[in-house]
């Protein structure tokens, strides 16, 4: 091997090492976006390794948050011009996080003519926290004897004088309740109250539990 590919080969091998040692997380892309090369930085944003990300299209594993972004990318690499693009992007990280952030794509080539590669970078920026599930709201002390009384069999009428209410006092407090844990009928709302535990199995008469008033 002549001196001029020795030193090449070093190089090269120094320029991978790099790449590999590099925390910023970087890939090397042809002008479709597929992954020809990817440190170790990169592979972990998908929690993944780095020869899996191989013909993987980059703007699928980190998704645009604006399609024209990618559009006016596409018709500048068309055109053979070599600005710097940046694509906002959110991608889901190892643990189900969200997070986003920017990726910035340079063009590379050893010649004008030659069509490029993308060196891409990968800017992470935030994450944002998972939506929770919102959880029934908590009855309140009236709503929690409604329901008992409902579950002990009573009828609206009845409820209305124990509780000292209107018999509409009564169907508002129903409709409240319907809205809220979405039931189609009286026999769902008491089955609710129990799954949620606002009323106690197991007693008779029914009675709420302390979780269940405000």
């Amino acid at each position: 091997m002549d001196v001029g590919r020795q030193d090449a080969v070093l190089w090269r091998n120094r320029a991978m090492t790099l790449f590999d040692r590099v925390s910023v997380p970087v890939a090397v892309c042809d002008v479709y976006g597929l992954v020809v090369l990817a440190n170790p930085a990169m592979a972990a944003e998908v929690g993944t390794a780095p020869g899996r990300l191989r013909g993987e299209n980059v703007l699928e594993l980190f998704r645009p948050q604006e399609a024209t972004q990618v559009e006016r990318i596409a018709e500048a690499l068309r055109l053979r011009r070599r600005s710097r693009y940046r694509v906002s992007v959110c991608w889901r990280a190892p643990g189900g996080t969200e997070r986003y952030g920017e990726l910035t794509a340079d063009p590379v080539s050893d010649t004008v003519a030659e069509t490029p590669a993308l060196l891409v970078m990968l800017r992470v920026l935030g994450e944002r926290a998972e939506p929770r599930e919102p959880g029934p709201a908590p009855v309140t002390p009236v709503e929690g004897r409604v329901l008992a009384l409902l579950a002990g069999g009573a009828t609206t009428a009845r409820a209305a004088r124990e509780l000292g209410l209107t018999v509409d006092g009564v169907n508002y407090h129903l409709r409240r309740l319907s809205a809220r844990w979405s039931a189609a009928n009286r026999t769902e709302l008491v089955a609710r109250a129990y799954a949620l535990g606002v009323l106690v199995t197991g007693v008779w008469p029914p009675e709420t539990s302390a979780r269940g008033a405000d």
